[in-house]
């Protein structure tokens, strides 16, 4: 399936694949039209190929020696002023107002708790994006970023993200016009380049926009208490990753085995054991499309659901659940501020106590945490919509986002043991005699 790129054939592919194994599952479709299917546009906004970069009277080869960080129309032909790390102490004395400016990437504004360290990828997304918009805040009209050591070694990975360009939800109120300050990402090689004197900027930047679909695998196994079967407790994957990219190491298909494959066949195993047994409440199953793009078909469900959005009790969302130590998992949404209802925390946590007997790892659960992990997966729109909703998960690994996620790294049993404890969490929301409560106080630090 091509590593299932959201927007592209090979992901409507795996959603027919899906939906085929939700309906032998014996799941009733619940999406449009008596389908699978809730389809829903994007809409994808990009730097064109035909854009143009020079630096000292050189013409860089886009995406290889100068990556745009986001789509911008511009036109540009400025001198470069060298600032430094571009921080606010660099910038002493310096009017940057209407210049193109020229900054070191150095470590960004996160704050990094003892005995916790940030990831290559996640470091280079923060600095490259916290540096640039400080800049063009500040006034520049151009922001020019080289790497440092660390983001030199992602400049590959995270720029072909950067060459894919903007997502989003394709309505009128999230069409964007492109026309902010550009920043521009150079290889650690061009910084004498860009540091000398009377070098000059020029660019002739221009976007282009597609728009097409994604879609949400939707289906449903009804309750069996006539009081209870028009609430729903709703199980969600995302079926979709990051597709065909630049090889490494020969390899250019983007598996996504764990992220997110684990999660798409633990959920129709637990959909054939609710079809087969069905709990008092309906049990909703929920493969969304594009999370790997920004969530976007978890936000199209939260804002129009198939069912009332009153009837969802809870939202049991998983990602990433075959790797790292055998005994070792994490439920995020179960601490202030990211829990929303200890009723459903209480029910994961007794499952867990009485089915999967993981150690249970918190420390990706607090607001403290540099990689951000609660607010990256599908479980977020729905908490954000005040519906109960906890995340399990075990967690980021060296093949995150690479082509060596691949099925013979999964640790089956492990696997196995999370989706077991996800069906007993959701087992227990769906028969409880009163639906889990939120939580009076609930609010998410951002």
């Amino acid at each position: 399936m091509r590593g299932r790129e959201a927007g592209t054939l090979d992901e409507l592919r795996a959603s027919a694949w899906v939906a085929d194994r939700a309906r032998e599952a014996g799941l009733e479709p619940a999406g449009d039209d008596g389908t699978f299917f809730q389809f829903w546009p994007m809409r994808r906004t990009r730097t064109s190929d035909a854009s143009r970069i020079s630096l000292g009277g050189r013409n860089l080869a886009l995406w290889t020696e100068a990556v745009v960080v986001s789509p911008s129309d511009s036109a540009i032909d400025l001198p470069l002023v060298f600032i430094g790390q571009g921080r606010e102490s660099d910038l002493a004395g310096i009017e940057i107002k209407g210049k193109a400016v020229v900054a070191l990437i150095s470590p960004p504004d996160i704050p990094i708790p003892a005995g916790v360290s940030l990831s290559a990828r996640r470091y280079t997304q923060a600095a490259v994006r916290q540096r640039a918009t400080f800049l063009a805040e500040r006034g520049a009209a151009a922001v020019v970023l080289v790497s440092d050591s660390i983001s030199e070694t992602e400049f590959e990975s995270v720029g072909t993200g950067m060459q894919r360009g903007s997502y989003a939800l394709d309505t009128s109120q999230n069409r964007i016009q492109f026309r902010r300050a550009p920043a521009i990402w150079l290889r650690s090689s061009m910084l004498e380049e860009a540091k000398r004197p009377g070098a000059r900027l020029m660019a002739a930047l221009s976007t282009e926009s597609f728009s097409y679909p994604s879609v949400n695998v939707i289906g449903v196994a009804r309750g069996s208490d006539p009081a209870r079967r028009n609430e729903h407790v709703l199980f969600s994957a995302h079926q979709d990753h990051d597709g065909v990219r630049y090889p490494v190491d020969g390899d250019s298909i983007w598996n996504g085995a764990d992220d997110n494959a684990t999660v798409s066949v633990a959920v129709l195993a637990i959909a054939r054991a609710f079809a087969k047994r069905p709990g008092a409440r309906s049990a909703l199953f929920v493969w969304h499309g594009a999370e790997e793009r920004g969530l976007l078909g978890s936000r199209w469900h939260a804002e129009h659901p198939v069912v009332p959005r009153s009837s969802i009790v809870a939202v049991l969302n998983a990602d990433m659940i075959g790797r790292n130590h055998p005994d070792s998992a994490s439920l995020l949404g179960s601490q202030p501020p990211h829990r929303n209802s200890a009723d459903l925390v209480r029910m994961a946590l007794d499952a867990n106590t009485n089915v999967a007997r993981f150690a249970i790892d918190s420390s990706w659960d607090r607001p403290t945490h540099p990689e951000g992990w609660y607010f990256r997966s599908d479980h977020l729109p729905y908490a954000r919509a005040n519906i109960p909703a906890v995340y399990f998960t075990t967690l980021l690994h060296p093949d995150y986002h690479t082509p060596r996620d691949e099925p013979g790294r999964i640790d089956i049993a492990k696997l196995a043991r999370v989706t077991k404890w996800m069906y007993a969490t959701g087992w227990a929301a769906a028969n409880a005699q009163q639906r889990p409560r939120l939580d009076d106080d609930f609010k998410l630090e951002r």
